[in-house]
């Protein structure tokens, strides 16, 4: 019988009586107390989830864009893949990118931080919290429309090779209870442009969390995971964690994750 269990370090937040936060670039600045915990993590691919169920959901998805790096293809193709996939995959009526491509680089690369917003995502968190994620439902609902139902996806591509030395780990939004969601300042500061924030959601350490992982991603998958959404108030925590399978010359990773949100009208 395969092993579908492996066991590695997830980095949650401590809990703590101040209000923490975090910064996109410059994380000599963040106020995260980092609490480290080995946690079982089960291979979802010998498990299949959803986005109903746990929240989340991988999707084979073969794009058109030859080079990820390139924000112009990225907007011009990519975005609108995006578009139908989720409208496809939802049953949604309207579905917005709401953010340009972020590409992430494992530290091991030497490219972690060479771009806006760059580096792995170390510490269990939330995109969103419910309030931010309802304000943001609200401003991008188009003129005229009344909705009756809202939802956030990430959506996270390896474009790196495989297997993955620092891959993404998602909990079943079922297992984290509303107590282990701490909320937190995001910070944005990208060079040369004002900072600006929003509230999000750090993740404290409960023994109960069922964290689930994808092995091998290829280019040809899209892990699509729940952020927010009016109709289920739990979101999916997610996080970079050291793959101990890896072997210490695979590739490092490169992954695009791009974030959108769907609307149900009235």
């Amino acid at each position: 019988m395969l092993n579908h269990m492996i066991e590695a370090t997830i980095a949650y937040a401590a809990r703590m009586p101040l209000r923490q936060r975090y910064y996109a670039n410059d994380h000599a600045r963040d106020t995260v107390v980092i609490e480290p915990h080995g946690m079982p993590l089960s291979d979802a691919r010998a498990a299949p989830a959803s986005l109903d169920a746990e929240g989340f959901q991988l999707v084979r998805h073969a794009s058109r864009v030859t080079d990820f790096e390139d924000p112009a293809e990225v907007a011009a193709i990519y975005s609108g893949e995006i578009v139908e996939l989720l409208l496809g995959l939802t049953g949604a009526d309207a579905v917005f990118v709401t953010a340009p491509g972020i590409l992430r680089f494992a530290e091991s690369s030497g490219r972690a931080g060479s771009r806006n917003n760059s580096m792995p995502a170390r510490f269990a968190h939330v995109d969103v919290s419910t309030e931010t994620s309802a304000a943001f439902a609200a401003r991008g609902l188009p003129e005229g429309k009344a909705m009756r139902r809202y939802a956030q996806f990430n959506l996270w591509r390896s474009i790196g090779g495989v297997p993955q030395d620092v891959p993404l780990a998602v909990a079943d939004a079922r297992s984290v209870a509303a107590e282990d969601l701490m909320i937190a300042d995001a910070v944005f500061d990208e060079p040369g442009r004002p900072e600006w924030s929003f509230d999000s959601y750090l993740v404290a350490h409960n023994p109960a969390h069922r964290w689930c992982w994808y092995p091998d991603m290829t280019r040809d998958e899209v892990l699509v995971f729940r952020t927010g959404d009016s109709r289920d108030p739990r979101p999916v925590p997610h996080v970079a964690f050291d793959n101990p399978l890896a072997p210490l010359d695979c590739p490092p990773r490169v992954s695009i994750e791009m974030r959108a949100a769907a609307y149900w009208y009235a």
